[in-house]
């Protein structure tokens, strides 16, 4: 398919850099664009069953995908709950969350990776 050899590479390079940027969602606009010139539909059609019909993650759901992948190719890195203290609690068996203040940092693609990580459900981490 021509998305996945041009489109796709394209969006799917440097995006844990500029996932949270501001022009991502300029560059979400283009690829509803580029989706809807492909099914040839019209530009009132809602995109997200275009997306699903394509099997395409939307430019937000491929930067989570790819914050997930980051974490879990990398996860001897990061610390463990565990390892920080000795309290058995829900999130023992969790990453851990460093502190931070500024949102700059919150925004970072180590530290989202570790917060959207901890959402997932034990079973599938």
């Amino acid at each position: 398919m021509v998305y996945f050899s041009i489109v796709h590479s394209i969006i799917s390079y440097g995006i844990l850099l500029r996932g949270v940027s501001t022009h991502s969602e300029i560059i979400f606009k283009i690829q509803e664009s580029i989706i809807t010139i492909i099914t040839n539909s019209g530009n009132k059609d809602s995109c997200r069953n275009l997306f699903t019909k394509l099997n395409i993650f939307p430019l937000q759901f491929q930067y989570i995908f790819s914050l997930l992948m980051f974490v879990v190719k990398n996860k001897d890195i990061f610390k463990i709950n565990s390892d920080v203290h000795s309290f058995n609690t829900r999130a023992y068996y969790d990453l851990h969350t460093p502190p931070a203040n500024l949102t700059v940092f919150q925004n970072r693609a180590w530290y989202s990776g570790i917060k959207i990580y901890d959402y997932l459900p034990p079973t599938i981490k």
